[in-house]
């Protein structure tokens, strides 16, 4: 019985598939409800129909497309994550790193100001001279009487080897090159411009102790000594430096590289600045042979 039964069935789809393929056009009827009015009927092949479905598919699709991606309907359909949508998403994540890259900045920033702030505190001459006899005990003064200064070498060369040097502080040119700025204070300029290829070596002016070597903002890489009597001389816009904090320094050793880093620069220069008792003095004033 259930072998008749499926013979049966596939025949009664046969007759109807076959039926269906001699269907090459129908009729679409329209009965108004209105009494008196005359029913209307369109005829449609298969073919106009087929196509008119297509249609009227991508149609409906490009339509539904459009709307729901470039309208709030965006939102309701695909929400995103928390109910944002991707531009919302990528907007949030571009912030976030830009807080981040702010944060790290703040961070040097607030570094950068503790650097000076106890180069400030350490800009005292006692500390200078006590820490420089901490650091010359008696015996290597006597192993190497001139500090591993060539400069002073030279000098006592010419000038003998008596012990009559003066022993007031004197400066001398930080490097070579010549003054292309000179002492503005009125300008906010509290210091002199050396004009020096990027790479020329930078010399402590005097003898001292480092209590600043980094980075900053404006002046780029800077470098501050502190020296006896009250002075404090500045060197800006460095390449490299050949010191850092707490080193103690001998006069006419290197110890930074001339540059042009900082947003202040105009140019590959060396600023350079000399401060007695937390005020700017004209270096011209200071350094020997001007």
């Amino acid at each position: 019985m259930n072998k008749l039964k499926k013979i049966f069935e596939k025949l009664l789809q046969r007759i109807k598939f076959h039926r269906v393929k001699k269907i090459r056009s129908f009729s679409l009827i329209i009965i108004p409800e209105e009494v008196g009015l005359q029913a209307k009927s369109k005829k449609f092949t298969v073919k106009y129909a087929a196509a008119f479905i297509v249609l009227y598919t991508l149609l409906s699709f490009l339509v539904g497309f459009y709307v729901i991606n470039f309208s709030p309907l965006k939102n309701i359909f695909v929400p995103g994550k928390n109910g944002l949508s991707y531009s919302d998403i990528q907007k949030i994540n571009e912030l976030n790193r830009r807080v981040i890259f702010l944060t790290r900045d703040l961070e040097n920033l607030k570094s950068t100001n503790e650097q000076l702030k106890n180069a400030i505190m350490l800009g005292d001459s006692s500390a200078a001279d006590s820490l420089s006899r901490k650091t010359q005990t008696p015996d290597i003064q006597k192993e190497n009487p001139f500090g591993g200064n060539i400069l002073e070498v030279i000098r006592k060369i010419f000038n003998g080897n008596s012990n009559q040097d003066s022993e007031a502080i004197h400066f001398e040119y930080p490097t070579t090159g010549f003054i292309s700025r000179g002492f503005l204070p009125e300008y906010g300029h509290m210091g002199i411009d050396f004009v020096v290829k990027v790479g020329t070596p930078i010399y402590a002016a005097a003898g001292g102790y480092v209590v600043f070597s980094g980075y900053t903002v404006n002046d780029g890489y800077m470098i501050i000594l502190n020296h006896p009597e009250g002075f404090v001389t500045v060197y800006k816009h460095c390449s490299a430096l050949l010191k850092k904090a707490h080193d103690i320094v001998s006069q006419g050793e290197a110890i930074a590289l001339s540059g042009n880093t900082g947003e202040l620069t105009t140019g590959p220069h060396l600023h350079f600045e000399i401060w007695k008792d937390g005020k700017p003095i004209n270096p011209k004033n200071l350094l020997k042979n001007y």
